[in-house]
Protein backbone atom coordinates (compact mmCIF):
# COMPACT_ATOMS: atom_id res chain seq x y z
CA UNK A 1 0.00 0.00 0.00
CA UNK A 2 1.76 3.13 -1.29
CA UNK A 3 1.51 6.44 0.70
CA UNK A 4 -0.69 8.73 -1.24
CA UNK A 5 -2.54 5.88 -3.46
CA UNK A 6 -3.07 3.65 -0.67
CA UNK A 7 -4.65 0.92 -2.80
CA UNK A 8 -3.77 -3.07 -1.96
CA UNK A 9 -1.71 -4.80 -3.96
CA UNK A 10 -3.45 -6.70 -7.17
CA UNK A 11 -5.78 -3.80 -7.24
CA UNK A 12 -4.23 -1.78 -10.38
CA UNK A 13 -4.00 -3.15 -13.64
CA UNK A 14 -0.78 -3.14 -15.49
CA UNK A 15 -1.90 -0.24 -17.83
CA UNK A 16 -3.11 3.03 -16.22
CA UNK A 17 -4.71 6.04 -18.03
CA UNK A 18 -3.51 9.09 -16.11
CA UNK A 19 -6.08 12.25 -15.96
CA UNK A 20 -4.59 15.43 -14.09
CA UNK A 21 -8.66 15.86 -13.13
CA UNK A 22 -9.79 13.32 -10.85
CA UNK A 23 -13.57 13.98 -12.05
CA UNK A 24 -12.43 13.25 -15.84
CA UNK A 25 -10.96 9.66 -13.80
CA UNK A 26 -14.40 8.84 -12.54
CA UNK A 27 -15.78 10.30 -15.49
CA UNK A 28 -13.31 8.10 -17.81
CA UNK A 29 -14.11 4.81 -15.40
CA UNK A 30 -17.96 5.26 -15.72
CA UNK A 31 -18.13 5.40 -19.58
CA UNK A 32 -15.36 3.42 -20.78
CA UNK A 33 -14.97 0.84 -18.32
CA UNK A 34 -16.46 -2.50 -17.69
CA UNK A 35 -17.08 -3.14 -14.24
CA UNK A 36 -15.07 -0.17 -13.01
CA UNK A 37 -14.62 0.01 -9.13
CA UNK A 38 -12.95 2.23 -7.34
CA UNK A 39 -10.10 1.34 -5.57
CA UNK A 40 -8.88 4.94 -3.82
CA UNK A 41 -9.97 7.71 -2.88
CA UNK A 42 -6.87 9.02 -1.12
CA UNK A 43 -7.00 12.91 -1.37
CA UNK A 44 -10.00 13.51 -3.44
CA UNK A 45 -7.73 11.93 -6.17
CA UNK A 46 -9.88 9.13 -7.20
CA UNK A 47 -8.44 5.56 -8.97
CA UNK A 48 -10.56 2.99 -10.58
CA UNK A 49 -10.12 -0.53 -12.39
CA UNK A 50 -12.04 -2.43 -15.00
CA UNK A 51 -11.86 -3.63 -18.35
CA UNK A 52 -11.60 -2.43 -21.83
CA UNK A 53 -12.57 -5.03 -24.52
CA UNK A 54 -11.42 -7.76 -21.63
CA UNK A 55 -7.87 -6.15 -20.91
CA UNK A 56 -7.86 -4.88 -17.41
CA UNK A 57 -7.04 -1.02 -17.64
CA UNK A 58 -7.19 1.33 -14.21
CA UNK A 59 -7.33 4.91 -14.48
CA UNK A 60 -6.03 7.02 -12.18
CA UNK A 61 -6.29 11.07 -11.41
CA UNK A 62 -2.42 12.55 -10.43
CA UNK A 63 -3.34 16.77 -9.67
CA UNK A 64 -1.71 19.56 -11.99
CA UNK A 65 2.14 19.79 -12.45
CA UNK A 66 5.04 18.07 -12.53
CA UNK A 67 5.53 17.32 -9.04
CA UNK A 68 1.93 16.24 -8.36
CA UNK A 69 1.83 13.79 -11.12
CA UNK A 70 5.83 12.59 -10.26
CA UNK A 71 4.43 11.38 -7.05
CA UNK A 72 1.53 9.18 -8.48
CA UNK A 73 3.73 7.91 -11.58
CA UNK A 74 6.69 7.04 -8.94
CA UNK A 75 4.04 4.99 -7.04
CA UNK A 76 2.40 3.24 -9.60
CA UNK A 77 5.83 2.31 -10.64
CA UNK A 78 7.61 1.25 -8.05
CA UNK A 79 4.41 0.41 -5.77
CA UNK A 80 2.26 -1.49 -8.28
CA UNK A 81 3.94 -2.80 -11.03
CA UNK A 82 2.58 -0.99 -13.76
CA UNK A 83 3.97 -1.17 -17.25
CA UNK A 84 1.84 1.34 -18.91
CA UNK A 85 1.05 4.79 -18.26
CA UNK A 86 -0.92 6.87 -20.94
CA UNK A 87 -1.73 10.68 -19.79
CA UNK A 88 -4.91 11.84 -21.17
CA UNK A 89 -4.98 15.50 -20.59
CA UNK A 90 -5.62 19.05 -21.51
CA UNK A 91 -3.90 21.04 -23.29
CA UNK A 92 -3.03 24.81 -24.67
CA UNK A 93 -2.65 25.41 -27.82
CA UNK A 94 0.17 27.89 -28.73
CA UNK A 95 -0.12 28.33 -32.45
CA UNK A 96 -2.37 28.87 -35.28
CA UNK A 97 -1.69 25.27 -36.63
CA UNK A 98 -3.61 23.95 -33.86
CA UNK A 99 -7.36 24.49 -32.96
CA UNK A 100 -9.70 23.47 -29.77
CA UNK A 101 -11.07 20.13 -29.38
CA UNK A 102 -7.54 18.89 -31.35
CA UNK A 103 -5.66 16.12 -30.24
CA UNK A 104 -2.05 16.88 -29.37
CA UNK A 105 -0.37 13.30 -29.71
CA UNK A 106 2.97 14.34 -27.47
CA UNK A 107 6.40 12.66 -29.35
CA UNK A 108 8.01 14.54 -26.96
CA UNK A 109 8.41 17.44 -23.65
CA UNK A 110 10.36 20.63 -23.43
CA UNK A 111 9.91 22.12 -20.31
CA UNK A 112 11.30 24.88 -18.22
CA UNK A 113 10.89 22.61 -15.10
CA UNK A 114 13.79 21.80 -12.70
CA UNK A 115 13.31 18.86 -11.96
CA UNK A 116 15.35 16.82 -14.76
CA UNK A 117 18.11 19.58 -14.31
CA UNK A 118 18.74 18.30 -10.94
CA UNK A 119 18.17 15.07 -11.97
CA UNK A 120 20.72 15.32 -14.63
CA UNK A 121 23.24 17.76 -12.94
CA UNK A 122 22.53 20.60 -15.36
CA UNK A 123 22.11 18.75 -18.59
CA UNK A 124 19.47 19.00 -20.79
CA UNK A 125 18.04 15.34 -20.68
CA UNK A 126 15.24 15.34 -23.80
CA UNK A 127 12.24 13.00 -22.87
CA UNK A 128 10.41 11.41 -24.90
CA UNK A 129 7.21 9.09 -25.71
CA UNK A 130 7.36 5.56 -25.84
CA UNK A 131 7.77 4.92 -29.72
CA UNK A 132 5.21 1.87 -29.16
CA UNK A 133 2.45 3.59 -27.87
CA UNK A 134 3.55 6.67 -30.01
CA UNK A 135 3.04 4.60 -33.00
CA UNK A 136 -0.18 2.71 -31.73
CA UNK A 137 -2.20 6.07 -30.78
CA UNK A 138 -1.02 7.48 -34.56
CA UNK A 139 -2.32 4.49 -35.98
CA UNK A 140 -5.63 4.65 -33.79
CA UNK A 141 -6.17 8.26 -34.67
CA UNK A 142 -5.38 8.10 -38.13
CA UNK A 143 -8.16 5.27 -38.08
CA UNK A 144 -11.01 7.34 -37.14
CA UNK A 145 -13.48 10.14 -38.14
CA UNK A 146 -12.75 12.15 -35.80
CA UNK A 147 -10.98 15.36 -34.36
CA UNK A 148 -8.18 16.64 -36.14
CA UNK A 149 -4.93 15.23 -34.27
CA UNK A 150 -1.31 16.62 -34.09
CA UNK A 151 1.72 14.52 -33.30
CA UNK A 152 4.72 16.62 -32.41
CA UNK A 153 6.53 18.81 -29.29
CA UNK A 154 4.58 19.64 -26.21
CA UNK A 155 5.86 21.99 -23.23
CA UNK A 156 5.31 21.15 -20.06
CA UNK A 157 5.30 24.47 -18.07
CA UNK A 158 6.06 24.18 -14.54
CA UNK A 159 3.47 27.76 -14.12
CA UNK A 160 0.01 28.07 -15.05
CA UNK A 161 0.52 31.62 -14.88
CA UNK A 162 3.76 32.08 -16.42
CA UNK A 163 5.71 35.28 -15.02
CA UNK A 164 7.19 35.58 -18.94
CA UNK A 165 4.37 34.30 -21.47
CA UNK A 166 5.72 35.83 -24.42
CA UNK A 167 8.86 32.96 -24.39
CA UNK A 168 6.26 30.92 -25.44
CA UNK A 169 6.68 32.18 -28.76
CA UNK A 170 9.89 31.23 -29.13
CA UNK A 171 8.74 27.56 -28.35
CA UNK A 172 6.20 27.75 -31.14
CA UNK A 173 9.17 28.78 -34.06
CA UNK A 174 11.32 25.79 -32.48
CA UNK A 175 7.98 23.60 -33.48
CA UNK A 176 6.20 23.31 -30.48
CA UNK A 177 2.29 23.02 -30.77
CA UNK A 178 1.16 23.50 -27.27
CA UNK A 179 1.61 24.01 -23.42
CA UNK A 180 0.46 21.40 -20.43
CA UNK A 181 1.85 20.68 -17.49
CA UNK A 182 3.13 16.91 -17.08
CA UNK A 183 4.36 15.52 -19.97
CA UNK A 184 7.82 15.68 -19.10
CA UNK A 185 8.68 14.20 -16.04
CA UNK A 186 5.84 11.46 -17.14
CA UNK A 187 8.27 10.91 -19.92
CA UNK A 188 11.21 10.74 -17.66
CA UNK A 189 10.29 8.98 -15.01
CA UNK A 190 9.19 5.90 -17.52
CA UNK A 191 12.62 5.91 -18.64
CA UNK A 192 14.40 5.88 -15.29
CA UNK A 193 12.20 2.97 -14.64
CA UNK A 194 11.88 1.14 -17.93
CA UNK A 195 8.07 1.59 -18.67
CA UNK A 196 6.17 2.44 -21.02
CA UNK A 197 4.38 6.29 -21.55
CA UNK A 198 2.57 8.30 -23.67
CA UNK A 199 1.06 11.83 -23.18
CA UNK A 200 -2.40 12.48 -25.38
CA UNK A 201 -4.22 15.93 -24.60
CA UNK A 202 -7.06 17.79 -25.98
CA UNK A 203 -6.66 21.19 -26.69
CA UNK A 204 -8.90 22.94 -24.30
CA UNK A 205 -7.59 26.55 -24.35
CA UNK A 206 -5.94 28.64 -27.17
CA UNK A 207 -3.13 30.92 -26.09
CA UNK A 208 -3.34 32.84 -29.25
CA UNK A 209 -7.09 33.43 -29.76
CA UNK A 210 -8.25 33.44 -26.41
CA UNK A 211 -10.62 30.48 -26.98
CA UNK A 212 -11.78 28.18 -24.35
CA UNK A 213 -13.56 25.20 -23.13
CA UNK A 214 -16.26 25.26 -19.77
CA UNK A 215 -14.48 23.13 -16.44
CA UNK A 216 -17.44 20.56 -17.31
CA UNK A 217 -16.65 20.36 -21.02
CA UNK A 218 -12.97 19.33 -19.89
CA UNK A 219 -14.01 16.99 -17.64
CA UNK A 220 -16.76 15.14 -19.24
CA UNK A 221 -16.32 15.42 -23.21
CA UNK A 222 -12.55 14.55 -24.07
CA UNK A 223 -13.53 11.02 -25.01
CA UNK A 224 -12.09 10.43 -28.54
CA UNK A 225 -8.21 10.70 -26.46
CA UNK A 226 -9.92 8.36 -24.59
CA UNK A 227 -10.59 6.21 -26.60
CA UNK A 228 -7.59 6.64 -28.83
CA UNK A 229 -4.74 6.12 -25.78
CA UNK A 230 -7.11 2.84 -24.75
CA UNK A 231 -6.26 1.27 -28.39
CA UNK A 232 -2.76 2.37 -28.30
CA UNK A 233 -2.51 0.55 -25.18
CA UNK A 234 -4.59 -2.21 -25.25
CA UNK A 235 -4.96 -2.88 -28.64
Amino acid sequence: MSTHIGAQPGDIAPTVLLPGDPLRARWIAETFLDDARCYSEVRGMYGYTGSWNGHPVSVQGSGMGQPSMAIYVNELFTDYDVQSIVRVGSCGAVTDRVAVRDIVIASGACTDSSMNRIAFHGIDYAPVADFGLLRGAVEAAEARDGSPFHVGLIFSSDSFYPARPELLGEMVTYGVLAVEMEASALYTLAAKHGRRALAICTVSDHIVTGEETTSQEREQTFGEMVEIALTAALG
